[in-house]
Formats: C-alpha cells, sequence, structure tokens
C-alpha cells in the first residue's frame, strides 16, 4: 500500500489527485492536510503559483509518513492577450524527487481580472461575482463557467497531476 499526503481539504484539489492515483494503484491511503501555502492568498504568475504548490506539498510531506505529497495552487498570469488562468501540482518523495505538472491556459473576462488585479479579490470570489454563484473554487471553477462545462477545475486538476506524476515513474 502507498500513502499520500494532500496539502489542501478543498474537494476539487482531493478529488483530482485521488482519482488519478486510484487508476494507478489498487491499495492507497491518502491523508489530507489544510497546510499553508507561504504565499499570497492569490497568486500572480508562474513562479508564485508553483512555489505555492511545492510549500503545499512540502509542508504535508513534512507532517505525516506518507511516501509523496501533493501541492496544488491556482493562480493567474498577466499575458499579451490579457489575464489567464494558471494552476501547478507538485509532488515531493521522501527520497527526494519532485514532479511538476502545469495547467493549460485560459483568458479571464476582463471585468473578472480587473476585480482580481485592482479591488484585490481572490479569482474565485470574482468568479462568484461574476456568474451569480458561490464557491466557484471548491465546485467547477472559473474554467467551469467559461468554458460552459466543456472542462471544470478538477478535470483540469487531474491532467496537472498526471504531468507531475510522470517524474515519479522514471
Amino acid at each position: 500500500m502507498i500513502k499520500i499526503a494532500i496539502g489542501s481539504t478543498n474537494p476539487t484539489k482531493t478529488r483530482a489527485v485521488e482519482n488519478v492515483l486510484r487508476a494507478l494503484f489498487h491499495e492507497l491511503e491518502i491523508i489530507e492536510f489544510s497546510v499553508p501555502s507561504g504565499i499570497s492568498v492569490q497568486p500572480i504568475g508562474d513562479e508564485e503559483t508553483r512555489r505555492g504548490a511545492y510549500n503545499r506539498a512540502q509542508n504535508a510531506l513534512q507532517v505525516t509518513d506518507a511516501e509523496w505529497a501533493f501541492g496544488l495552487e491556482g493562480g493567474i498570469i498577466q499575458t499579451e492577450f490579457g489575464v489567464m488562468t494558471n494552476a501547478w501540482c507538485v509532488v515531493v518523495a521522501r527520497d527526494g524527487r519532485v514532479g511538476v505538472g502545469g495547467s493549460a491556459n485560459m483568458l479571464l473576462p476582463e471585468i473578472v481580472a480587473r476585480r482580481v488585479l485592482q479591488d484585490g479579490l481572490e479569482l474565485g470570489e470574482a468568479m462568484d461575482e461574476y456568474a451569480n454563484t458561490q464557491d466557484v473554487k471548491r465546485g467547477q471553477g472559473a474554467i467551469g463557467i467559461l468554458t460552459r462545462g466543456l472542462l471544470n477545475r478538477q478535470s483540469a486538476y487531474e491532467y496537472i497531476v498526471k504531468l507531475a506524476l510522470a517524474r515519479m515513474m522514471w
């Protein structure tokens, strides 16, 4: 049996890790922890977002005897086309290996980007306001709303979990 720690209790993130790992391992124990990311509440840029994911993974590994620990972090990036979503997954192994996977990016509506960058809202709060929803970050996410359900936050996270796991396979 393999023991896994996840540096989050957000069900969208934890289900993404669990769904991917259950396809790989028959016997699996998953422990979820609310751990600090060590970054701003709304990370901006790939570097800060990736560092938050790494910090979550490291912090989860330190508080358990798990073999692997996962950290997932969502943020935004500013590009020449506008503000886009980003997300990173980092998996750290007890033996020191580190795997990293990043997401496909998606443009945000200008009104949402403005609420985040100028008014200081978290992306989830700005999306809740934009779509008249509640707690979107623990559900379909911005990606689910903006693609009208073609994708959702969990499926995007499953993708980056798989990319991060590649390092554990070689």
